[in-house]
This record gives structure tokens, sequence and C-alpha cells, in this order.
């Protein structure tokens, strides 16, 4: 091996061919702390061109290839094997902003930019790139590429696929296949760019990529309703689309549950109501007309809600400080989670006309298979999302209870099956979720898609272990 770490150095140079455990050990333990891989290097190219002689050299000597963004993914998909015998390859140097195009609503990035400084690059232009997620500040482009990130705007923007124009590939062969076109219309044969969107790194390594713009809105406004029951929160989801259109932009369903466990564990938080309420949904409001439009289309269909008894209260935010306050609920459930401890967590996707059902018959399933169990349930109604996680029962220890994930797994994901549902939303699947793959998709599915990744990646070097 030390002939190939020699072949890696003279590409990369010294210092970012990485092989002393103590600074590797950053890059591969996954954010949770539950899992530490092994490696024999951690490569961390500074362009593309390097990126592709790196590939080429791990071909030549069979070696697999770990592509790693911000490391904040969820289901191990950046993070080797136990194996040691893996590299993994850092793209957090290939961190530039490329180009901006205003007229044409577009953005060229390098893979490693940060989600954050994309955002704000495109505010700079008096631009929008609406991408948004919890881990906004240390999540890579790249990352949201291969994953197929989804977020708080999906129910507006789509998910990062809908959101990318173009992209530029380093293939298992160690070419580079520049696709970097900012074009709304191009049907000259096979989608490449969907081929390695949302394929988790197994078909080749995402470097750069052309993100779509949107205009700036010239207001956004947040509420938070509380309301009786999932069933009341699709009520008012359709009535939202009724009266709002386009401008409804976020929809965010939150139990009682999750709530308590924020105000828990984060006391400081702003509590909107004096009494509890079994759920509660936080809306979000653009328009690309003024304030005042935002604020009259809010307040009358809010006061079409309550005049219905679809919620029983709502709070309006009457400035950007108490916006960032009732956002800031929502995001620190994950965050109130892992202080309170460990959980089993899914990210499921289902018809968004069913998700009510699904809530009502699993939870019930779940208490008989474990009772005492508790249900951390949240996520993106609007779209379809939940994050829908298990804590364990009042005194049994975190351990005994993860002992049971695949009993949990089982129960969770044959009741997201019978709806018609996805097992993974908008995390991917990783290495964590691979035989939970392989358990729920047709033999038809499984086999195409091994096919294409034999077809393309005929060595199998391409984050090896990961989906299939």
């Amino acid at each position: 091996m030390m002939d190939f770490l020699a072949q890696c150095r003279a590409i990369a140079g010294d210092a970012y061919v990485v092989d002393a455990p103590a600074d590797m050990a950053a890059f591969l333990t996954e954010q949770r702390g539950r899992f530490t891989g092994k490696a024999l290097a951690v490569l961390r190219p500074g362009t593309v061109e390097q990126v592709a002689a790196l590939v080429r050299v791990c071909a030549e000597h069979r070696i697999g290839i770990v592509p790693q963004g911000g490391n904040t993914g969820l289901v191990l998909g950046s993070i080797p094997d136990a194996s040691g015998r893996q590299v993994l390859l850092s793209l957090a140097r290939l961190n530039r902003i490329r180009k901006v195009d205003a007229v044409n609503r577009t953005m060229t990035v390098d893979a490693g930019c940060i989600l954050e400084h994309i955002q704000q690059a495109a505010a700079a232009e008096g631009c929008l790139f609406p991408l948004s997620l919890a881990a906004e500040g240390s999540c890579t482009i790249g990352g949201n590429l291969a994953t197929n990130a989804g977020g708080t705007a999906v129910l507006r923007y789509g998910n990062t696929r809908e959101l990318c124009l173009g992209l530029e590939v380093v293939t298992p062969q160690g070419e580079i296949w520049s696709g970097l076109r900012g074009l709304r219309k191009d049907n000259t044969g096979y989608d490449l760019r969907d081929l390695f969107i949302g394929a988790e790194g197994t078909l080749g390594i995402i470097t750069g990529a052309v993100l779509k713009l949107y205009p700036q809105p010239k207001a956004s406004i947040t509420a938070l309703a509380a309301l009786p029951s999932p069933a009341d929160a699709l009520r008012l989801l359709v009535l939202m689309q009724d009266h709002c259109g386009a401008s409804l932009t976020g929809f965010e369903l939150m139990s009682r549950y999750c709530l308590d466990l924020v105000a828990q564990q984060f006391p400081a938080l702003p509590r909107p109501f004096a009494e509890a309420h079994p759920q509660y949904v936080l809306l979000e409001l653009s328009s690309s007309e003024s304030e005042q439009h935002a604020v009259g289309l809010l307040e009358h269909a809010i006061g079409a809600a309550l005049d219905g008894g679809v919620i029983h209260d709502a709070v309006v935010a009457s400035s950007v400080a108490q916006s960032a306050g009732l956002w800031q609920l929502r995001e620190h459930i994950p965050l109130a989670q892992a202080k309170a401890g460990k959980n089993i967590k899914h990210d499921i996707s289902l018809p968004v006309s069913l998700i009510a059902d699904f809530i009502a018959a699993t939870g019930p399933l779940l208490d008989a298979a474990f009772p005492g169990c508790q249900l951390v349930c949240f996520g993106h109604l609007g779209d379809g999302n939940l994050h829908y996680n298990v804590a364990p029962p009042p005194g049994i220890s975190n351990d005994d209870f993860l002992a049971n994930q695949d009993k949990v797994n089982r129960v969770v994901y044959d009741s997201v099956m019978a709806f018609g549902g996805s097992i993974s939303a908008e995390h991917g699947i990783g290495a964590l979720k691979r035989e939970e793959l392989a358990h729920y998709k047709s033999a038809v599915e499984l086999n195409m898609m091994r096919a294409i990744k034999a077809a393309l990646d005929p060595l199998g070097i391409m984050n090896p272990g990961k989906v299939l």
C-alpha cells in the first residue's frame, strides 16, 4: 500500500493524504457517534483534475472510494466500513462559487461548497437558493445532491434534484464528465444528471453543479397553529393551499410530545401557547408582492381555519426575531432528542392524504409490541415526509431499547409499505438501510439498479457496500 499512497501524495500533495489514525478520526466517525469506520487514508484533493487522477489510481489498485462532503448524513453513507481497505475522499477543499448568472437565475459551484455559503452568495446577487436544512451551516451541496436532500421548502421548490440543472462528475474510470449547462430544456438522450443525483456516490463523484436560483421574496411571514389531530393538519393544508396557492412555502407538523421535549431540554426557547395542544403546524408564506400582501393572505386563511374549527389557536410572528423563534422550535426537535437520549429514527414518506391514517394505525402497533415507547413524530407534512422516531419507554435504558431496532423498524416499515410509502424520504439508504432496501424493493427494481451499477462501475470501487 505504500506505493499506492505514494502515488496519491504525488497527485494531491503530502499534506492532503492523511493516514495517521488521530488525524483521520474526525472523518471516520458518523455525526451521531454510533459508528467509526477504518480507512487506508483520507484523500483531500483541491481540484477536479486531482479527484480524477486519484480515482484512476484507486481503480488501478482496486481500492474502494468513499466520497464525503460535510459528514452530516444519518445512514452511514459517507463513512468507510470496518475493513480498513477503503479510502475516504473528502470534497471539502473543492469549495468555490464558480459563477453566478443572475439573468439566467443560475449558480455554478464546486461540490464542497457549504450550503449556507451558497445561500449567502445567492442573496448577495438579489436571488434565492431555497434549499434549507438544519445542517446547512456544515453540509455541502455535493452531499445534498448525492442524497437528493429535501428540507423545509420542498412544498414550494422541490427536492435538491429539482434545484439542479447540470452536474460535473468524475466517473469510476477517472474521467471527467462536464454537464454544467444551465439549460432548463435539453432533450438530447438519457438524463445522466438524474442518474447521479440520489445515487449516494455509488456511480461516480459529483464535483460541481449548476443550481437554480429564484427571485428573493419581498416578504415572508411565519405562523404556528395549534390543532386537535393530524387529520385536522391535513384539512389545514388543503385550506392554506386553496387560499394561498404557491405562496405557501413551508408546512411542518409537530406533535405535542415534540414540543414538550424541546421545552424540557431548551427552556429558554419561546412557548407560544399557554395551554398544550395535541398537534402543531408551523407554516410559512412568501410573497413576491409585499409584506402587506403576505399578511393579508395569512390572516384570511387563519381566520377561515378558526371559523371552520380546523385549528384551536394560532400565533403569527410580527417580526423577523419572532419568526426565527418559531422556527427554532422546529429545528430544535432533533437536538432535544439527542440531549434526551438515543432513539430509533425513521425518515419516511407517504401519500399526503394518508399521513393521518398512518399515524393513527402505526402508534398502536408499536405500543403493543413495545409498551410505553415514546413517538417523536414531526416533519414536512406538505410533501409527505415524516421523521417518525421511537424513543425508549420510561425506565428502559437506551442500549436495551436499541437492541430492538430491527423489530421496531419492521413494525414501522411494514406499516409504511401498507400505506404505499417509502422507507427513505430524504436521508438516503447508505449502509444503515441497505438490508431494508433489499427487503422492500421489488426484484425488478433491484435488478435494474444492479445493472446500472455494473455498467458504470464494473470494478465496484464507488462507495462499496452502500445502497446495494
